[in-house]
């Protein structure tokens, strides 16, 4: 109320910028319950199959929203953590499992210590689990599509033209974005996203400290999630990615830094309308010495 008063106030968003924030959030939510679900079910496979999922760095890891783990976690729910034939592995498949991949996860099935004596137990709630994993992803599936057309009826559309930036990731920096015209520069637009440093100023010195953190988190992690779809697709920001590293800045500070560069390029594109190109970018950035 009292930022109303002083008229600092922002009026509700209505329509479709409404909905597509909306939807971004639910997503949001949803993807932070797969995440802790996710880990669930590998704890639950790690105790009713030990060893059969191995973490990061120790063999071959088993990513299990693909089709090879839905098919593992299904015959362990099926079989009580006994193993399965190769021909009952793929007949769980979501998707295509070949027949190697398949051998492999048999034969090191078949090398690990027997399921534990509660094993139909485990397997009881190993199954209920899964069965609302599968359910997530479809819940997941279903907001993607309406956040789609929510994100082409808006002006956030042409943030899919840069490299590696999809409807996801464009989706969630438009909505926190949009309208652009609130933003009338980059830098305040990059301000709002909290990833501006900190300034410390006084009679006799001034410095930058770390980023200032303020307003939403949901917002700045869009802008990172672009910063490195950028970093990884775009010629020009592997370039800056490479020249940052080698000034001796950590992972996390070169996206940091890559991100300013980002949000200068979003607020261009949201405002102009106008598709990437890579060659101008390039051309543009080499003629201002950047």
């Amino acid at each position: 109320m009292w930022l109303l008063r002083q008229g600092a106030g922002r009026p509700v968003a209505q329509g479709t910028l409404d909905g597509l924030l909306g939807a971004v959030r639910h997503r949001r939510g949803l993807v932070a319950d797969r995440k802790v679900l996710q880990q669930r079910l590998h704890d639950q496979l790690q105790a009713l199959c030990p060893g059969l999922s191995a973490p990061a760095g120790h063999g071959r890891a088993l990513a299990l929203a693909d089709p090879t783990g839905q098919a593992v976690l299904g015959c362990a729910a099926a079989f009580a953590g006994r193993p399965p034939t190769v021909r009952s592995l793929r007949a769980r498949a979501s998707g295509r499992l070949t027949q190697p991949t398949a051998r492999f996860w048999v034969d090191r099935w078949r090398r690990l210590l027997p399921p534990p004596q509660d094993a139909e137990l485990r397997a009881e709630r190993l199954g209920r689990d899964l069965a609302r994993h599968q359910a997530l992803q479809a819940d997941i599936a279903a907001v993607e599509t309406q956040i789609t057309r929510l994100l082409a009826a808006t002006d956030g559309q042409i943030l899919t033209s840069l490299p590696g930036v999809a409807v996801v990731r464009a989706a969630s920096f438009a909505a926190h974005s949009l309208p652009i015209q609130r933003f009338a520069t980059a830098e305040q637009l990059y301000a709002a996203t909290g990833l501006a440093p900190a300034t410390y100023t006084s009679a006799s010195l001034q410095r930058r400290g770390r980023i200032f953190r303020q307003g939403l988190a949901e917002h700045r992690d869009a802008l990172m999630g672009i910063a490195w779809g950028l970093s990884q697709y775009s010629p020009s920001f592997r370039e800056r990615d490479r020249q940052l590293r080698a000034r001796g800045m950590r992972p996390i500070q070169a996206r940091v830094a890559l991100a300013r560069h980002a949000c200068r390029l979003c607020h261009a594109l949201l405002q102009t309308q106008q598709p990437f190109d890579e060659a101008r970018y390039r051309l543009a950035r080499h003629s201002r010495g950047r």
